[in-house]
């Protein structure tokens, strides 16, 4: 009678900084729930990674649901009305050394704004998701005026008729009209880098906001690191070939 094979336990997993413990619930945002996937607000980003539109998913975040087609068209356009800079946050751009990192380039630009549009006292959803459509619209338009002043040294004409933020932003970095499969790569890479649960920069701006301080500009500063490496591979996978958006010197 041969004996029952010797049952290993298992290790525990390596304990990585807080792994494990508790921070909060969100329906924003699943990672790994069955392995490398990721899921906005339920959704699989697989199913719409390479052919929605990015504001259609900044939408669902955002609002905390798809949007029509008509609620898209509106939402675009008041985005589009949203990308202009005040002339102080302009000249507080031009001050910024060319050497400086593009986050802090961004983190510099938001507390300025924050300084110039501040914040309501009430903290409403509504004013709330006002912030959120004002920073997504005009933070392209402050790292690439501060870039073209400060390599080129031209004040650049931020407002343009593109209809997305990816085409905004690369009409802005190239000085002309991208083509739709830059387009449709930018949507598609905006889409994976969108919402990664509790990420650092995620859980920064958690426990400042429980404060009742500002937080956006510490989770600008958190992200001033390397991206995760499972988003970097769902966008080798997902972006429709070999597309170059910055070209390096």
């Amino acid at each position: 009678m041969s004996s029952s094979p010797e049952v290993k336990a298992a290790k525990p997993k390596k304990s990585v900084a807080l792994s494990g413990v508790v921070a909060g619930n969100t329906a924003l945002c699943t990672v790994g729930r069955t392995g490398n996937d990721l899921h906005y607000r339920g959704y699989d980003i697989l199913d719409f990674a390479d052919r929605a539109q990015f504001e259609e998913i900044a939408y669902l975040l955002v609002h905390e649901k798809l949007p029509t087609r008509a609620e898209l068209d509106a939402y675009k356009k008041k985005l589009r009305g949203l990308r202009k800079l005040p002339k102080e946050l302009k000249a507080a751009l031009e001050n910024i050394p060319r050497s400086a990192h593009p986050m802090d380039v961004m983190r510099t630009g938001v507390s300025v704004l924050g300084t110039l549009e501040p914040e309501k006292a009430a903290h409403s959803i509504a004013g709330a998701r006002d912030i959120a459509d004002r920073l997504m619209a005009s933070m392209g338009s402050m790292l690439l005026y501060w870039h073209h002043f400060t390599h080129h040294g031209k004040r650049i004409e931020i407002e343009t008729d593109d209809d997305s933020i990816g085409g905004h932003f690369l009409n802005l970095l190239h000085g002309k009209k991208p083509g739709e499969e830059w387009v449709r790569a930018m949507h598609t890479s905006l889409i994976l880098y969108a919402e990664h649960e509790f990420n650092a920069s995620t859980f920064a701006c958690r426990v400042i906001a429980g404060t009742g301080s500002d937080p956006v500009q510490r989770a600008l500063r958190r992200h001033r690191r390397p991206a995760r490496p499972e988003a970097r591979r769902r966008e080798r996978v997902l972006l429709p070939g070999p597309v170059q958006i910055f070209r390096s010197k």
